[in-house]
This record gives structure tokens, sequence and C-alpha cells, in this order.
């Protein structure tokens, strides 16, 4: 059973539906206890790093996913602001902390915006790891890309694939049971839906 936060973040239907697509079993959960019967968790979402883990802080989820995740290794997918959350800190809509499981900040691209447009919107290839377990597989990794603000971290080993935008990003992570992808795997077609199921097939 795949358990999808739904924080009021945003983009819970197209995952959903992405993940039935799949085959697996989903649901949303509407009790916290719900989580104790899911085998895998994704965290969505788009919108502000601050109102991201006000939400999570507001519902009650924070101790919930640190024990699910941290103390009984279920495996655990962040995606776009998902993927963000999992940092130490983050700078958008105001200084906040994050969940803390990869040490990182989040913060807002600094680029040339003569020649680079902030959002980074649009299709991008992506440069994986050989030995990733989310791009196992993966011909083409040329996914869908909008955010303002980035990942960055000084554990280079949890890095799985990066992306050229101006500079090099972090575009994926994986570290034991964790992890994020900066992109939309439901709107980056099959390849996106190659990578999910990577996720959903895995098991730690």
């Amino acid at each position: 059973m795949i358990a999808i936060i739904d924080y009021g973040m945003g983009n819970i239907g197209s995952v959903k539906n992405a993940v039935e697509y799949l085959g697996f079993d989903v649901m949303v959960p509407k009790e916290k206890e719900d989580l104790d019967s899911a085998s895998h968790i994704i965290l969505p979402g788009v919108g502000t790093f601050s109102d991201g883990m006000k939400n999570l802080t507001n519902l009650g989820l924070i101790e919930i996913l640190n024990k699910e995740v941290l103390e009984n290794h279920k495996p655990f997918l962040g995606l776009c602001l998902g993927m963000q959350l999992l940092a130490t800190f983050g700078e958008e809509g105001g200084p906040s902390q994050g969940l803390g499981w990869i040490k990182g900040e989040v913060k807002r691209l600094d680029l040339d915006e003569t020649k680079f447009k902030i959002p980074h919107m649009g299709w991008n290839d992506v440069f994986p790891k050989k030995d990733s377990i989310l791009f196992k597989g993966i011909q083409r990794p040329i996914f869908y890309f909008v955010h303002s603000y980035h990942f960055i971290t000084p554990e280079k080993s949890v890095i799985s694939a990066e992306v050229e935008y101006g500079m090099r990003l972090v575009a994926a992570v994986e570290y034991n049971n964790i992890f994020g992808l900066q992109f939309h795997t439901e709107k980056s077609q099959q390849e996106g839906l190659n990578t999910l199921n990577n996720f959903l097939s895995y098991s730690s």
C-alpha cells in the first residue's frame, strides 16, 4: 500500500493517478495512524518551503514521519517541494528548519537572469549516477522541472543525479531508504513513470 501525504501543498491527485496507473494500491491517509499500514510513503508538493514545514507541523505529521521513515525504514520519496523539505534548512517564504533527514540547505537559484529564466521550467537532461536505484533502466533521462529554489548538500554521496541549468543542480538524492526527485515524475511522460516505478518496486 502506497501512502501519499496530503498536507495542503498541491498536486496530490496527479501523483495518485500515476501510482494507480502503475498498478499499485494507493491511499491518501486521513489519520496519522493510517501510515502504519503503508509500505511506501510519498511526499509531493508545490509551494514554499516555510508553508510546507508549517503544514506538516500543524498536522502533527513530523513525528509520525520520523517514526515510519527513520525508525521503521519505510521507503520514502519526496517530490519537488517534498524533496527540498528533506534538507536541514530552507530560505523560501522566510527562514525555516526542514525535516533534516539529509544535511543541506534550500536556496534560491543564483543565476544570470539575462541568460537563464527563473523559475527553471521545462524539459532538461538529467545526469544520473550509474548505481542509482531511481534511474535503473532509464534510457532517456529527460524530465520536466519547475522550481526557483534548489537543494544544496555537502553530502556528495547522496546525490544520485544532477541537471545543468546555468550551473550543476541536484536533480535527485538517495540515502538509505530516503529518496528525492526535484522534477515532476507525473509530468515527465514514460520515463517519469519508470522512475516512479523504480521507487515503488524498491524494498529496504
